[in-house]
């Protein structure tokens, strides 16, 4: 507070400058390539304590869907982007992962975190670029006659590369606790694998979805985590590059928001109020 003098009274003015709130801002993940599909990138994660907000102002919230799944010998989607408006960054959408299409490779893209490389006949393909600061690059896949893909990146690792017996897992998520327990967030897709003689990659934890090399269909991304999907199987198999998970948008703050819009999940632990917002909204101090 400062003081100036005003017609013979000296009147207040006080900082506009409302508590500081912490943050946690996850994409949403990519999804998997189909055919002996790379795994989907993990959502960009973007964590940090003490950014001060204007009292007052309403600060919009944008939290980004996974991408979307694909059939047959496509590349996977990039997930879509979150973002709170009181930053300049933007948490990207994570890399969808790679595909085989009769010994090349398709699709497959950099992101928050980057898809994984498709297995295949005729060459392999290099795992896709992660975002400094933000997640990880993808595994590449394999070409000996046990094709398999790697796995898609993490916010906490890079994705495990294919081996000739196994799809490489998908990269680690990172943990928060900023709801007052330890959740992880952001785990990249597994690798889809040759269905013959190779095993699928695992999900990396935070919400990476399992790859398969059977008809069943790999896993989706988890909801509300950031996670990558599975890859798919081979060319007897399904083909499906499952979906990436939903990101998600948290903020805390020893005082209590005046407005939020977006029905944002409201939770206490000690002495913080916390908003979770698992669909788009905004939010005033």
């Amino acid at each position: 507070m400062s003081q100036r003098y005003q017609g013979g009274f000296i009147t207040a003015s006080f900082n506009p400058l409302a508590p500081s709130v912490d943050y946690l801002i996850v994409a949403g993940g990519g999804s998997a390539g189909g055919n002996v599909g790379g795994g989907g990138g993990a959502g960009g994660l973007l964590t940090a304590n003490g950014l001060n907000l204007i009292s007052g102002t309403t600060y919009v919230v944008t939290v980004g869907a996974g991408g979307t799944s694909v059939s047959g010998q496509v590349g996977g989607n990039v997930g879509s982007n979150s973002s709170f408006s009181a930053l300049a960054t933007v948490a990207l959408g994570g890399g969808g992962g790679s595909a085989r299409i009769a010994g090349p490779n398709t699709g497959g893209s950099t992101g928050g975190s980057g898809g994984g490389g498709a297995g295949g006949v005729s060459g392999s393909l290099v795992g896709f670029a992660g975002t400094s600061g933000q997640g990880n690059t993808g595994g590449t896949g394999q070409n000996a006659s046990t094709f398999s893909a790697g796995g898609g990146g993490g916010a906490g690792a890079v994705g495990s590369n294919a081996t000739v017996s196994s799809g490489g897992n998908g990269g680690a998520g990172t943990a928060s606790s900023i709801t007052g327990s330890s959740v992880t967030y952001a785990g990249g897709g597994g690798g889809g694998a040759n269905s013959s003689s190779t095993s699928a990659g695992s999900g990396g934890s935070g919400g990476g979805g399992a790859g398969t090399k059977t008809a069943t269909d790999p896993t989706a991304g988890t909801v509300n985590t950031g996670g990558g999907g599975g890859g798919g199987g081979d060319s007897s198999a399904s083909q499906v590059g499952a979906a990436g998970g939903s990101g998600v948008v948290i903020i805390r703050n020893i005082s209590a928001a005046t407005a939020t819009t977006g029905s944002p999940t409201v939770s206490n632990s000690g002495q913080y109020t916390i908003y979770t917002f698992t669909s788009s909204g905004s939010i005033t101090f």
